[in-house]
């Protein structure tokens, strides 16, 4: 609790209750606070980021992250917004995997692949409270166990979730995961991202965008990856430089068409690190607001929001479409369990499962 000059205090974790699920669970909202106005929602269903209150140059604050107004409206439309991803983020091809020569079949939820976990992924999941406080920073730490077959994945997983004001702007989240069977695990968060504030009525076409990746992984229609990562060079996918998103979505590229933009995962330079390094930098040239994502993963998957088609509205009325947010996903490769040659996903017991990625934002 920080104590102001008027003598009042300002208490920099508030916890309180969202909503009701339909069998009675209680789901929590906490709110971290940093400087500058900065802070942080979060609730405990999907362990979701529902908004993060930024200022731009000004010191004006705005809301940078869709989101709905209340849990009926998370319950009603699965979109991911803000979620905790997993058993395992992104897709795997047939919703099919082998591990140690027995085959596993995941449900699938994405065409003939399984997306982000499956049915009833770990964003569909009230997780617990299981650490809450102030010292030394503004923190709150969520658990989940997924049980052996769970979606179709050996082995109990422990996950936690720490989310942290760790500077004055910026969020960090740590993933710890262990498990009692070898199993696979690529957990990650899903927020989509508009800089100038999801309150507005502009998309994120004019927010310049600069990846830490000279390689990326080209795809098939259904979001799957063909082979080997091809470089950027001469291609839409080099945002090596600062480059505006949409400057080049109608590029005659086949791998921007068949996926109407983005939605494709770039192969981070130095692969999974000790700790995190920056991978990417978002700036909105308006109002100012730079995002730094700096993470331990492999790989970060760019999603320019090609498939917000306007059938959900979010907070403050808006009206989720094409291009209004983005998001940058740290995590390990899409379809990694098929792909010896990719970063692997694979966790044994008496090893932890280990993701740091921190939110840096600033203004210029």
């Amino acid at each position: 609790m920080k104590v102001t000059q008027s003598g009042q205090t300002h208490t920099k974790v508030v916890r309180e209750i969202f909503g009701h699920l339909p069998d009675g669970t209680a789901i929590e909202a906490v709110r971290l606070r940093g400087d500058n106005g900065f802070e942080v929602c979060l609730i405990t269903y999907g362990a979701a980021l529902q908004s993060i209150f930024v200022p731009d140059r000004a010191g004006r604050l705005a809301d940078v992250v869709l989101g709905r107004d209340d849990l009926a409206g998370y319950l009603a439309v699965r979109r991911f917004l803000g979620a905790t991803v997993g058993r395992y983020a992104n897709r795997i091809a047939g919703g099919m995997f082998e591990l140690d020569r027995e085959r596993f079949q995941l449900p699938t939820n994405d065409g003939v692949n399984a997306l982000h976990g499956g049915l009833s992924g770990f964003d569909r999941k009230p997780w617990s409270i299981t650490a809450i406080g102030e010292n030394p920073a503004p923190f709150v730490t969520l658990s989940y166990v997924s049980v052996d077959g769970e979606e179709g994945y050996p082995g109990t997983l422990k996950t936690d979730l720490t989310y942290r004001i760790s500077g004055g702007t910026e969020l960090s989240l740590e993933f710890a995961a262990m498990t009692d069977k070898p199993t696979i695990v690529n957990l990650t968060n899903h927020s989509f991202f508009n800089l100038a504030g999801v309150e507005n009525d502009g998309g994120v076409l004019d927010h310049h965008l600069t990846i830490a990746a000279d390689t990326y992984l080209p795809i098939s229609a259904a979001g799957i990856p063909l082979g080997a990562p091809d470089k950027v060079d001469a291609t839409p996918f080099d945002f090596r430089r600062s480059c505006p998103v949409g400057a080049r979505l109608r590029d005659a590229n086949e791998q921007v068409q068949i996926r109407q933009g983005y939605d494709h995962n770039f192969c981070l330079r130095g692969g999974a690190t000790a700790e995190p390094r920056c991978a990417a930098r978002v700036e909105d040239p308006k109002s100012g607001r730079v995002l730094e994502l700096w993470t331990n993963q492999p790989g970060a998957q760019f999603y320019s929001g090609n498939f917000l088609d306007g059938t959900v509205t979010g907070k403050y009325g808006r009206v989720h479409r094409q291009y209004d947010a983005l998001c940058l996903e740290p995590q390990v490769y899409p379809d990694t369990p098929n792909r010896p040659d990719f970063p692997s996903a694979r966790i044994d017991p008496g090893r932890t499962y280990r993701h740091v990625s921190l939110y840096r934002f600033s203004a210029n």
